[in-house]
């Protein structure tokens, strides 16, 4: 996709910077609350507001779909279907960029053998990796504040999210990854495998081994850094990643790694350990440059400021990098930051000239930012309140 260009209108004479890359129009059917609703959308943050519980972060979700992976809440494609009907359901949007618009959608069809999720671009039904070549999205929950102390399987989560919006096969990878590895415990809890067929898998599984870690380490470096030195009041920011297969690369070519995984495999095996070095063992760990706090021992105000530090590092890296920046999704942040906080990240989003969507209870939150942006109400609307209206202001 070439550059995105920045493009400059006025208004009431004061410059505006509109994003290059924006969605200008979405479409919600049988989503989760959402029976149909079609919206269109100014090139500008967009504030979407209402009562807890009515389907705010329903709408942030569906445009997190939009890209490759499952989306912020990770929801399986067959329970996000609005309750009481077949299960079908589709999100689809209309992207402006450099490049002129673009279609794309996601969702169940009707009548599906499989009732998996599908992709499309333009009416072709595509995969998620030639979607991430056009648009990636980043969001921040209140769920992940406490990624850098949660398991060490959400935050390896959270590290491949931010290697796909650069490398989108990296999620083929993974995938295949998981696979082989169940496969692999499978074999072994009913004793049924061969050893030549477990040798194989486990060759398969050290080959895609290594190309996961060195994925990994390229971006934690690129993104490291980017972070370094913060922005806005943000502390600055280092990741690093620690496991086997990290320190064997470390010291030795990615064919001599790949071999010293299976052979560690196939060993521990024959000793009866069904454990095995590899990425799914990676522990991903950060620190907070200001003070010197690992984040597991920050307080969880520096814990928060150290995540959205990463976050906006990682999107600016994606708009000196790719020349776009993502997609931006901020499910009721602004209620959890202090007002200088808050203040501080306004002021960061608004110089990625990325589209940006809020949500949260209360307007006054946002002082300082509502005057530039467009506001969405969500509203219950039907009388059981099991569905929702968007009114676009």
């Amino acid at each position: 996709m070439a550059g995105v260009l920045q493009k400059i209108k006025t208004v009431d004479e004061t410059p505006v910077v509109t994003p290059g890359l924006f969605l200008s129009s979405i479409s919600l059917q049988d989503f989760r609350n959402y029976e149909e609703s079609q919206i269109e959308v100014a090139p500008t943050s967009v504030l979407v507001l209402g009562p807890n519980g009515v389907g705010k972060t329903n709408l942030l979700e569906a445009l997190s779909l939009l890209t490759p992976g499952r989306g912020m809440r990770r929801a399986r494609a067959e329970h996000l279907g609005r309750y009481g009907t077949s299960g079908a359901w589709g999100v689809a949007a209309t992207i402006q960029s450099s490049d002129g618009p673009y279609q794309i959608g996601t969702g169940v069809v009707q009548d599906s053998d499989t009732g998996r999720r599908v992709m499309r671009l333009n009416g072709d039904t595509v995969s998620q990796a030639e979607i991430g070549t056009l648009l990636s999205a980043s969001w921040l929950t209140p769920q992940m504040d406490g990624v850098f102390v949660d398991s060490p399987r959400a935050r390896r989560r959270f590290l491949d999210r931010l290697v796909i919006a650069f490398d989108p096969a990296h999620i083929a990878r993974t995938n295949r990854y998981e696979k082989s590895l169940r496969e692999r415990a499978v074999l072994l809890s009913v004793e049924r495998g061969e050893d030549a067929w477990l040798s194989a898998v486990e060759l398969t599984l050290a080959e895609t081994a290594v190309a996961i870690t060195a994925a990994r380490l390229a971006l934690i470096e690129d993104l490291n850094n980017e972070a370094e030195q913060g922005l806005f009041g943000f502390p600055g920011a280092r990741l690093d990643l620690a496991g086997d297969t990290e320190r064997w690369l470390a010291k030795m070519p990615a064919l001599a790694v790949e071999e010293r995984i299976a052979a560690a495999a196939r060993q521990a095996r024959l000793q009866g350990d069904r454990n095995m070095p590899g990425p799914h063992a990676s522990e991903l760990g950060a620190t907070h440059l200001q003070d010197g706090t690992p984040a597991v021992l920050a307080s969880t105000g520096q814990q928060k400021a150290l995540l959205i530090a990463v976050i906006l590092a990682h999107a600016r890296l994606q708009q000196r990098r790719l020349g776009r920046p993502p997609l931006m999704l901020f499910d009721d942040v602004a209620a959890h930051l202090d007002i200088e906080r808050r203040l501080s990240l306004f002021e960061a989003v608004g110089g990625l000239v990325a589209q940006s969507w809020f949500s949260g209870t209360d307007i006054d939150d946002f002082s300082g930012l509502r005057d530039q942006a467009q506001i969405i109400r969500i509203a219950v609307a039907d009388a059981d309140g099991s569905s929702a209206r968007i009114e676009v202001m």
